[in-house]
């Protein structure tokens, strides 16, 4: 009974160590099935292109926008329903200046950059912005992993990577997902070389060019004129790009919910290979996807086939141009003199004037009030005015002719009523009470008794010095 209970005790301790062996294994393959957790996406672009607004709607909180300042950092949560696990896809969002492009060292490092997708977004709101976003921020991307200084069996890997992603794409279908649920390889597959054309720029990185705004094209044609063939010779262009550096092209609208789930679970799925089935999307024109590894040159030539007063050839520039924003015009503030400081001037410059001028400004003041009498030349009881510029001003009609011309009695009295005008109008405002107004009563007479003796004056000279009298020699 001995030997059978020792034999028992072995035996028993011989199934616990195979036991715990079994159970150590299962979890340690259960970990290596875990989703990682350092994987990142960083988004470049220029500011306004929506950048921010788009991951909030990846996150499902379009309510929590929030934009930051030089390196903004927030994640999305990934969930693998095959394996119930859960992570945080980290996303890192550089500033639209290019001033802040030091900062994207800190975004992407030599250990995150193999863990990493690039996510470059332009604004279709602007698309005379697009080509030019594209190309500054490949130029950013690929000095900076320059500046990395990775060994060039890590950059191989890298390429190799990307070259293979084209190459291995098939358009995803029922039987295609049934083949990767099964772990079912196709041995027989064939890796075909790539053409010419394609990926021609290797930059070693997964990018993904997401054209945000879609639902502004319909503004696009009712204020700037565009027409299909506008569109059609944008994303002709965007996909020429896109197919030299291997990247992947999203049309999306966050108001309008296009292609946004889509873009989502193609990052998942590029990033941690999750499932994804949905295959190229080319006719709708604000809903454009075209996955890496699906476009070519031929099919890019399609949309060349609808274009009439464009030629596929022609530069980008050439027919969308950026418009030319026209500054209101402003009128310039013209700042009124004060009108004592006015009258003053106007005084000191009548002193200046030969009499016979001064006599002539005198007649063309409007509206100076006066008692009506025998003799007054206006039934109205006021002074004939020519309000005639005075650069041009004649001196008004003559009166008698100065012998000599020296002015008389008459041109003295008229510049006395013209300063007693003045003064009047300079203290009409200094608030001195009766004086004030025995000054305007004096004034009023004086202009009566003068108008009255020119009235008189004009009545005793002779036809042939009439003021109409053209035959008068001077």
């Amino acid at each position: 009974m001995a030997d059978v209970d020792d034999r028992g005790s072995v035996g028993d301790e011989e199934g616990g160590k195979d036991l715990w062996s079994a159970i150590l294994s299962d979890v340690s393959s259960s970990a290596s099935r875990k989703l990682p957790s350092n994987k990142s996406i960083v988004l470049l672009g220029y500011d306004g292109s929506g950048k921010t607004t788009l991951i909030s709607k990846l996150r499902g909180k379009e309510d929590e926008i929030s934009k930051g300042h030089g390196l903004e950092y927030t994640y999305l949560e990934v969930h693998d329903e095959e394996r119930d696990d859960t992570t945080r896809l980290g996303v890192w969002i550089l500033d639209g200046d290019p001033l802040h492009r030091s900062l994207l060292q800190y975004a992407l490092t030599p250990k995150s950059v193999m863990n990493t997708v690039i996510v470059q977004v332009v604004d279709i709101s602007r698309p005379w912005t697009i080509m030019e976003s594209l190309h500054s921020w490949t130029e950013v991307l690929r000095e900076h992993i320059h500046s990395l200084k990775l060994s060039p069996k890590d950059l191989n890997e890298m390429e190799e990577r990307i070259v293979r992603q084209f190459q291995e794409y098939v358009e995803p279908d029922e039987s295609t997902e049934d083949k990767r649920r099964s772990g079912i390889k196709d041995e027989d597959k064939v890796l075909l070389p790539l053409d010419e054309n394609v990926l021609t720029d290797n930059l070693g990185i997964p990018v993904v060019v997401v054209v945000t705004k879609s639902d502004c094209m319909s503004a696009l044609e009712k204020d700037r004129d565009y027409k299909e063939e506008h569109f059609d010779f944008i994303q002709q262009h965007i996909r020429r790009h896109c197919l030299k550096y291997g990247a992947t092209l999203f049309y999306t609208s966050v108001k309008e919910n296009k292609n946004c789930s889509i873009l989502y679970r193609y990052l998942v799925h590029q990033i941690y290979g999750l499932p994804f089935n949905s295959p190229a999307l080319v006719v709708e024109k604000d809903s454009v996807f075209i996955p890496a590894g699906w476009d070519s040159i031929k099919k890019i030539n399609i949309l060349s086939e609808h274009l009439k007063a464009i030629q596929p050839e022609d530069a980008f520039d050439d027919h969308i141009v950026k418009p030319q924003l026209r500054k209101p015009i402003q009128d310039k503030e013209i700042l009124a003199e004060d009108e004592q400081t006015f009258l003053t001037k106007q005084q000191q410059l009548l002193q200046k004037m030969p009499a016979t001028v001064a006599s002539g400004i005198a007649r063309q003041q409007p509206d100076i009030p006066k008692p009506r009498g025998p003799g007054m030349g206006s039934p109205s009881g006021r002074i004939n005015t020519d309000r005639r510029p005075s650069a041009g001003m004649s001196p008004g009609p003559r009166g008698p002719k100065v012998e000599g011309g020296k002015p008389g009695a008459g041109g003295a009295a008229s510049e006395g009523v013209l300063a007693n005008f003045f003064n009047s109008l300079l203290n009409k405002k200094s608030g001195t009470g009766a004086a004030m107004g025995r000054g305007g009563t004096a004034v009023r007479s004086d202009a009566a008794a003068e108008l009255d003796r020119m009235n008189r004056a004009k009545k005793m000279v002779p036809q042939g010095n009439a003021p109409n009298d053209t035959t008068e020699s001077s």
